[in-house]
């Protein structure tokens, strides 16, 4: 979670985003699309994680190596 709110600072997609909700002073942008939980950025009610494919690749790779996941890191 710290690695996905660092790089968000890398983003200028969610930079602007979040600076847009700020300055209209909400937590919902554009419906449902954009919102703001915590320091949690969500896209459509998922967690928002940029366009970082080695942050993205850890993250599968931490929820789908799992024994709930049924792969048991194989």
């Amino acid at each position: 979670m710290e690695k996905i709110k660092k790089a968000r600072s890398k983003d200028k997609e969610i930079v602007r985003v979040v600076e847009e909700m700020k300055k209209a002073g909400v937590k919902v942008l554009r419906g449902d699309e954009w919102q703001i939980e915590g320091n949690l950025v969500l896209k459509e009610g998922k967690l928002y994680v940029l366009k970082d494919e080695i942050l993205r690749t850890e993250i599968i790779q931490l929820h789908h190596n799992t024994l709930v996941a049924g792969c048991g890191g194989k």
